[in-house]
């Protein structure tokens, strides 16, 4: 009987099962090695982000059979390197209107040119009967701005500018010129190129 253990037990022989469950083992670890690996990158990814809520309204629908309450947030996210959008999410809860601004914005994004820690020239940006004055600052000035345009303007990393706001004050659409305005903006080569020209013509 001792004899018959030892020469079938897996010390000595390991059956074919017996390595298939060993194999298995190390396949599975490995696999959920990966998964947390995907996990802690998904996190830092979506750690970078920053949101702000622009503004929460309550909007009545007239319908046939009487009025329909929901909520409209318009958001705004950034991720302080020159990456910002808004979106604007409808729905019947406050939080779920939320989450939906903050997808619609991830989805609008505008890529923001920075000289140090400020935009390269003055713009005007524009939507409907709103208007936004930004111009470079100097170093220490700080974000001169206020409602939509400062959440804006700091999630998009500027860290010193100066800005007038012109004609409507709707938060929907001065946060809206505020980032047709960032769109337009230009490098120094890319203004160059565009003309035509060199970077030391463009200053001479």
């Amino acid at each position: 009987m001792d004899k018959e253990d030892k020469v079938g037990g897996f010390e000595e022989a390991p059956s074919a099962a017996g390595d298939g469950v060993r194999r298995g083992r190390r396949t599975s670890s490995r696999e959920s090695n990966r998964r947390s690996s995907d996990e802690t990158k998904r996190e830092r990814v979506e750690s970078e982000w920053e949101e702000k809520i622009i503004q929460v309204r309550r909007v009545t629908k007239v319908v046939k059979g009487g009025k329909k309450l929901s909520f409209r947030a318009v958001v705004a996210v950034g991720n302080g390197k020159g990456q910002v959008g808004i979106g604007v999410g409808k729905a019947a809860e406050v939080i779920s209107a939320i989450q939906k601004g903050v997808v619609d914005a991830k989805k609008s994004l505008v890529n923001v040119p920075l000289v140090g820690s400020t935009i390269p020239h003055q713009i005007v940006g524009k939507r409907g009967s709103s208007r936004i004055l930004l111009k470079p600052a100097a170093k220490g000035t700080g974000v001169i701005a206020g409602g939509a345009a400062r959440a804006i303007l700091e999630l998009a990393g500027v860290g010193d500018v100066l800005s007038k706001s012109l004609g409507s004050r709707s938060p929907l659409n001065v946060a809206r010129a505020t980032i047709d305005g960032l769109k337009g903006l230009r490098t120094f080569e890319e203004a160059a190129r565009l003309r035509g020209i060199s970077i030391r013509q463009l200053f001479a």
